[in-house]
């Protein structure tokens, strides 16, 4: 009988190769200051640069690796460079990392309890930790009638959210006739895009979102909020759920809970508090205040894969009934029942979000907090919110700059005083120098600069070449324009 083929990797190569990944990855980590923190390349140059058909003989994994430096890292921008400061962060770390191998290596996919209970339960565990960590609300606790999941982003906990407040709005028959076009939901005009992409994907339409105006801090104001539910009602609408945010994307705004929840109870509206980025902070006890009033919100979520060195994807979602998020999701068919689920003993997760299977997202969280330890998380929070101060304090001090939003925690939102157009030059020059990374918002229809400091990597000499950047580039254009 002949020898039978393989065209695995034997246990001996993954190993050898293995070792040269992770050598791969730690020589990046020593060298990614050298790179330009935004790509430079042009749109199609590296599928140019690709054969255009696949090969029809494996190829051996030198010449991968080789690739990847030829081919993949001149087309990434540098998201784990210390000089990134844009958007927010996507910061990871090395027990994150090994964590993710790990992961990737049991290949488990834990969509039910019994296909990997250890998948479920350690989930479950850490979801209850974060609660005393962030000091939230025991009510979100497994022990209690909440609970709460890892979903891949803040984008899918949104939309759960609405989900499960358009279910409890009409007594679970959406799921069954759809939507009858009168279901409101409503966010302020700062609020994440996702929300608008949630009321489209949930069948309320895009024309039932109402944006509600912001103070001069742009945070939502209740005022306009109970104004606006006052004139659904009126019309013949059903509002139904509202998004509270705690610390916008543009600005880092916090919505004041307190006020919001008292007007969802009273009105019988489901509140969903967004905290992706800035519910980290609240590992530090002096930032809890972020969280004043989240008692009174149905769900929330928070982002470990922004701001606690997890990688991506790594949302940490809670509902205050858990039971309505399930009724709201679940579908049993025949070839998922066991009785481990039929006992009611379990969680099942694949009842708690829209897909099916899913990974073990939960050993790379385990891996941080075990690594850090609480006081390692928050002395890495504190150094980035004290990092964020510093450079507020320089904008301040210059000539020339003005800060464009209150900076409450990691985020500076500033701009030059010579206007829009100069500022759009501005960072166009910044990003084009890979020398840094930063973004843009507009706040009161003017051009504004964003610089978020977050990155894991990140020291105060980087924070302070930067500024010595802006002012340096600024100067040039100041001249130019002259």
């Amino acid at each position: 009988m002949p020898e039978k083929k393989s065209f695995h990797m034997t246990p001996d190569d993954f190993r050898h190769y293995g070792r040269a990944v992770v050598d791969w990855i730690a020589d990046y980590y020593g060298r990614v200051e050298s790179f330009p923190v935004l790509s430079q390349v042009q749109p199609g140059q590296i599928r140019a640069l690709l054969p255009s058909e696949p090969p029809a003989h494996g190829e051996t994994f030198d010449n991968l690796l080789r690739d990847v430096d030829k081919l993949i890292v001149p087309g990434l921008t540098h998201w784990q460079s210390p000089n990134f400061f844009a958007f927010f962060p996507a910061n990871v770390s090395g027990p994150s990392i090994l964590g993710e191998l790990l992961s990737a290596g049991l290949g488990v996919q834990g969509m039910l309890w019994s296909t990997s209970p250890a998948c479920t339960e350690l989930e479950t565990h850490l979801l209850d930790w974060l609660v005393d960590m962030l000091g939230l609300p025991k009510k979100f606790k497994s022990d209690a009638v909440g609970g709460g999941v890892i979903q891949d982003s803040a984008s899918s906990a949104s939309l759960c959210a609405l989900l499960a407040a358009r279910e409890r709005a009409t007594d679970f028959c959406s799921n069954e006739g759809g939507c009858d076009g009168r279901l409101v939901a409503y966010a302020s005009t700062q609020t994440h895009s996702s929300i608008e992409k949630a009321v489209k994907i949930a069948g309320l339409g895009r024309k039932n979102l109402r944006l509600i105006p912001v103070d001069d801090r742009f945070a939502l104001r209740p005022d306009e909020l109970a104004k606006q539910i006052e004139q659904d009602r009126q019309d013949g609408l059903v509002p139904c759920f509202v998004c509270a945010t705690v610390g916008t994307t543009s600005s880092n705004a916090i919505d004041p809970l307190p006020e919001i929840g008292h007007i969802c109870r009273e009105e019988g509206l489901w509140l969903h508090v967004d905290s992706a980025m800035s519910g980290t902070a609240a590992l530090c006890p002096e930032y809890r205040y972020i969280h004043d009033g989240l008692e009174l919100a149905d769900s929330y979520c928070f982002n470990p894969h922004k701001w606690m060195f997890t990688n991506f994807d790594c949302d940490c979602f809670y509902v205050a009934d858990r039971e309505i998020l399930i009724k709201t999701l679940s579908v049993l068919p025949e070839y998922l029942r066991n009785k481990a689920t039929e006992s009611g003993a379990v969680i099942d997760y694949r009842d708690w979000h829209v897909p099916l299977g899913r990974r073990f997202r939960a050993l790379k969280l385990w891996f941080v907090i075990r690594y850090y330890g609480v006081e390692g998380l928050r002395y890495h929070i504190r150094r980035h919110v004290e990092m964020a101060r510093n450079f507020a304090t320089w904008i301040e001090e210059a000539e020339g700059f003005e800060l464009a939003a209150p900076s409450p925690l990691n985020l500076i939102c500033f701009r030059h005083l010579r206007g829009d157009t100069f500022n759009r030059r501005l960072l166009d020059r910044l990003n084009q120098s890979g020398k840094v990374y930063l973004t843009h918002t507009t706040l009161n229809d003017q051009y504004v600069l964003r610089f978020c400091v977050g990155q894991t990597h990140t020291e105060e000499r980087h924070v302070y070449q930067a500024w010595q950047q802006i002012q340096e580039t600024a100067m040039e254009l100041e001249k130019i324009e002259f």
